[in-house]
């Protein structure tokens, strides 16, 4: 490749990112595309108490990983191979329930999530409700134990 034709590719990859960013930003909150750029806890979490996965009807899986201490989650970790919505919707998730009691995160919902991403458009509200179905997959477990212990006390 020549020098012009290197300088008008790359001045073209530059147009198509603007392009790009431009239509995130038009669809995405600030806070969607920060999560999404530079997600918080993401990865395995190899001494997790509880674990969660779901696959979604869109074809994107997520797992959550919970460590517990005294009744509140002490740490929380996701995996995806999801979008940038999805790869959002992980990483806000696991900070608002970290140091949460394990009763009070049974009780949030996908509303909660899109609400604390600032929105989220239609075609990604999906992403919300992966994240929430996977968070309480990994607490169903939790819950079941707490079934049985009240069983063995009867």
């Amino acid at each position: 490749m020549n020098r012009e034709a290197a300088v008008n590719f790359d001045q073209m990859v530059d147009e198509l990112q603007h392009e790009i960013a431009a239509r995130e930003k038009a669809l995405y909150s600030d806070i969607v595309l920060r999560e999404a750029s530079a997600p918080k806890n993401m990865g395995c979490l190899d001494d997790a108490h509880l674990r969660g996965m779901v696959r979604g009807w869109c074809g994107d899986t997520m797992e959550i990983y919970l460590r517990l201490h005294d009744g509140h989650i002490q740490r929380a970790t996701f995996v995806t191979d999801g979008c940038g919505a999805t790869v959002a919707c992980g990483s806000l998730l696991t900070q608002m329930v970290t140091g949460m009691k394990l009763e009070r995160a049974e009780w949030i919902l996908p509303k909660d999530l899109v609400n604390a991403l600032g929105g989220l458009p239609e075609e990604s509200m999906h992403c919300a409700g992966l994240a929430i179905s996977t968070l309480h997959n990994a607490l169903f477990s939790w819950r079941m134990s707490r079934m049985e212990d009240a069983e063995e006390v009867d």
